[in-house]
């Protein structure tokens, strides 16, 4: 299932989700922090996933008129752990974000919810580095069951995020770790999808689209092959039916290549 997390930071940002959410088809997640008014609105206006901290929403009677109102209507909540954010208290005792910092931090929010009752829950731990992200999700893997949202967040402009996230991610799905994830680039939010997209290929998890298969070209092509990839992307980025698409430029590997794929490009 594809999802969408609109950032939800005032009331005038609620009515402007109300909106949203009055347009689009596919769920919303509404991302909220310090004020649980916000969270309440929301939830009024059809929210189909809250992701909120709810340590950092209240008092105990405010996080409770949440998870109740949560409850009651069926939305589960996203605990949203990130290493730029910890608790004062926890960066004072470890220093810096560890993964024992960020799990902590979690694990703060998760007895919160758990002394509410509320269990329709799931989890990230988020970090820029992608070895700490790493290590704080599978240290919270082996401390909870619940669902793992995955991302390494502020990862960076579209290529070097886009290397980050694959790395990481593909790390963390291949142990069989995360359920949902989000790519974070300082780029426009279409190419995060993409991205996401094409790690979930790569790891044949879910597969959309047409996974492109071409040579990085050298003196043996007898045709423009990158200029035909390019191409191709462009026109058919809109089909989301699966395929192998071989693009290959030379006699070496292009019957090889051609053998298991669905359509191919190859002068030879």
């Amino acid at each position: 299932m594809d999802i969408v997390r609109v950032s939800v930071p005032t009331m005038d940002a609620a009515e402007a989700f109300k909106l949203i959410k009055q347009q689009v088809k596919v769920p919303l997640v509404a991302d909220i922090h310090f004020d649980y008014r916000i969270a309440l609105k929301v939830a009024e206006y059809g929210v189909d996933c809250l992701r909120i901290n709810p340590g950092n929403i209240g008092n105990e009677e405010r996080i409770r008129q949440v998870v109740d109102c949560a409850r009651d209507r069926n939305i589960p909540i996203r605990i949203g752990v990130n290493g730029g954010s910890l608790e004062k208290d926890i960066q004072e005792k470890y220093g810096e974000p560890t993964p024992e910092a960020l799990v902590e931090s979690a694990m703060r929010h998760v007895d919160i919810l758990d002394k509410l009752n509320f269990d329709q829950f799931k989890v990230s731990v988020k970090a820029s580095d992608v070895f700490l992200a790493v290590d704080s999700y599978r240290l919270l893997a082996k401390k909870i069951d619940q669902p793992l949202h995955l991302g390494i967040t502020e990862a960076g402009g579209a290529r070097a995020g886009s290397v980050k996230s694959a790395i990481g991610l593909g790390i963390l799905l291949s142990e069989g770790i995360g359920d949902t994830l989000r790519i974070s680039l300082a780029a426009d939010p279409v190419e995060e999808v993409k991205v996401g997209f094409d790690i979930l290929k790569s790891l044949r998890i879910r597969s959309r689209g047409i996974n492109f298969i071409a040579c990085p070209t050298c003196s043996r092509q007898e045709f423009d092959v990158i200029g035909t990839v390019n191409e191709l992307e462009q026109r058919l980025e809109d089909i989301i039916t699966p395929m192998d698409v071989s693009i290959i430029g030379c006699v070496v590997n292009g019957p090889g290549e051609a053998e298991v794929s669905t359509l191919r490009c190859n002068r030879s």
